[in-house]
């Protein structure tokens, strides 16, 4: 008696769960329906440029694209180290009198 509760048990868990994936499978085709409308709509005529790998590709062009980078990146680092130098120099280099009011006694 049992073993045949589990196994409606079990048949009645496979029957719920092929109900849910064919109501899943029906909504991924709604979803694929909808976006290919939207695909048509704003038309999506731009295709990728095709992808080139840099093994095969010429050594020259790709080693003066990386070095450009790489000056580009060094400038950047450049005035970001300018700038926090100069925050620096102003935190040091305050006027001592401006401040005068937080030595004050208060009475």
């Amino acid at each position: 008696m049992l073993v045949l509760a589990l196994l409606g048990m079990l048949a009645w868990l496979g029957y719920r769960l092929f109900v849910k994936l064919m109501a899943a499978f029906n909504a991924l085709g709604e979803l694929t329906d909808k976006a290919d409308a939207l695909s048509r709509r704003f038309g999506d005529d731009e295709t990728e440029p095709p992808f080139h790998p840099a093994v095969l590709g010429p050594v020259r062009e790709y080693a003066q694209s990386w070095e450009e980078r790489r000056a580009r990146n060094a400038t950047i680092r450049h005035t970001r180290r300018e700038a926090r130098i100069r925050r620096g120099k102003l935190l040091v280099s305050a006027d001592p009198s401006r401040y005068s009011y937080l030595l004050r006694k208060r009475n």
